[in-house]
């Protein structure tokens, strides 16, 4: 399926916020998702990278209504779900699936695989009769790399690479668009790894889906990945082409991450960028750019006013005071943080 212009998903604005204990009487939010603005395209391969504790799972769970977002907007396949409930999202599923980080803990350790497999089929009635469901799943096992009869096995018969695929299978189960694949791999031995990772890239071509993939190895982002954001602390810093970003970084963020991306060939030398301190509270983070208190290249108005989002190139945007004299691509002019990209 050739990749087309048509948007599968919008996201404007999106916050999710939980909501803490009262200090002083006033209540306190944990802002893990705090105003995020992206796109993604039909047969796209949307990475989603940064720092454990940036907000990505967050996003990748919100996307799917899993957690409630506080506010802003999600417009999926030209459907804004941005208010549905349990009941009313029920017929979205079909169109939106997850792959879970743990292939331990997402699998029903009391259900054969056969079962697990089958539950969405049965809940969206997609089998005609019992023969068909049975076929399906069979030929859903073939699809993911299984043989027929671990259907009659359970979870714990199998490794953790042979789980992921159980989960991959469940998801593909009710033909989605859109498949949110949440740290996929990050519990997997490396060689296994490769594996989960070529068979999604295959899947993907085959079946023309859709994937927002979540992870915090820029190196396996990079591998499966068309298009890159790089999050921190709730909010995106960059985002670009997959060829746009690792060629050219922009902002210090992601010019620090990809500094320490090792490097086979021993011949190369890379100078390291070591970013000092630690990520901020997501309950009181800065003021101004959030970055700010890590940054090398901090500036005055770095630690006062939020950072727009500009455009440096063609698919390519950053949210950085270092690139003031950027215009935003539509306008002319620069936009506010959760404007929009193209």
């Amino acid at each position: 399926m050739s990749m087309t212009d048509e948007r599968l998903l919008t996201v404007q604005d999106l916050h999710i916020y939980y909501p803490i204990s009262k200090r002083n009487g006033n209540k306190e939010y944990v802002k893990a998702v705090d105003g995020v603005t992206f796109s993604v395209k039909n047969g796209e391969v949307f990475g989603i990278v940064g720092e454990s504790g940036c907000g990505k799972s967050t996003l990748g769970r919100g996307l799917c209504k899993l957690e409630t977002p506080t506010s802003g907007t999600i417009v999926l396949d030209g459907e804004d779900i941005s208010a549905y409930e349990t009941k009313k999202m029920r017929p979205i599923r079909k169109k939106v699936q997850m792959v879970f980080q743990d292939p331990y803990a997402s699998l029903d350790p009391r259900m054969s695989v056969f079962d697990i497999i089958a539950e969405p089929l049965v809940i969206h009635k997609l089998s005609k009769d019992k023969k068909d469901l049975a076929d399906k799943v069979v030929a859903l096992l073939r699809k993911v790399g299984l043989e027929d009869y671990h259907a009659n096995r359970y979870p714990h018969e199998f490794s953790g690479g042979q789980r992921q695929r159980i989960g991959i299978a469940r998801a593909l189960a009710v033909e989605p668009k859109l498949i949110i694949a949440d740290e996929p791999v990050s519990a997997l031995d490396v060689s296994i790894q490769a594996q989960i990772l070529n068979l999604m890239t295959h899947l993907q071509k085959e079946l023309g889906l859709t994937y927002l993939f979540i992870a915090h190895d820029l190196s396996v982002v990079e591998h499966i990945s068309t298009k890159v954001g790089v999050m921190y602390l709730g909010n995106f810093v960059e985002l670009a082409s997959k060829e746009k970003l690792y060629k050219n970084p922009l902002h210090p963020y992601t010019q620090a991450l990809l500094s320490s991306v090792p490097i086979p060939d021993p011949t190369i030398k890379r100078d390291r960028i070591i970013l000092e301190g630690s990520i901020p509270s997501a309950v009181d983070p800065p003021q101004g750019c959030k970055f700010h208190t890590r940054c090398p290249k901090c500036m005055e108005v770095c630690r006062k006013i939020v950072p727009r989002c500009y455009y440096a190139d063609e698919d390519h945007y950053v949210y950085c005071h270092l690139y003031d004299d950027m215009p935003n691509s539509k306008t002319g002019k620069t936009v506010g943080n959760g404007g929009e990209q193209a």
